[in-house]
């Protein structure tokens, strides 16, 4: 048995701008965490860093301009590695509607729960980059 952890919301601003912000380093390094290295490419590594104590690495699984981007984590904390996680953009009333989800679970511990109440923080950090201009990033 495997769990996810799921966020739908919406966005008021082009599904391209959106795209871009959970497409690229800056983008990312601007809602997320300011420590985030690598390339944004299929196949390529990006590293994300929060703090000393936390980290993971993600490979590019996929991209699809203005619709997805999929990543697993190849290292990390153990609960992390072999996590898929997923960006779905589509158009809804005039608004980008994020479908997220962290999915291969092994349990949903405290770990789990924590990592889920932090996503719905970051999900607010992306819709806010993308609406105001300013995310509020882990910045170490």
């Amino acid at each position: 048995m495997s769990y996810s952890i799921k966020h739908m919301f919406h966005i008021a601003a082009p599904r391209g701008k959106v795209y871009e912000v959970i497409s690229t380093i800056n983008g990312l390094a601007n809602w997320w965490t300011k420590q985030t290295t690598g390339e944004s490419k299929v196949g390529e590594i990006i590293e994300f860093r929060f703090g000393k104590q936390f980290f993971n690495k993600m490979k590019v699984k996929e991209l699809k301009p203005n619709e997805s981007v999929t990543w697993e984590c190849i290292e990390g904390a153990s609960d992390w590695i072999g996590t898929i996680l997923t960006f779905k953009l589509d158009e809804n009333e005039g608004k980008t509607r994020v479908r997220f989800e962290q999915s291969n679970w092994r349990e949903t511990n405290d770990f789990y729960a924590q990592c889920n109440f932090s996503w719905g923080r970051f999900m607010e950090s992306l819709r806010n980059l993308c609406q105001s201009g300013k995310g509020n990033p882990f910045e170490g």
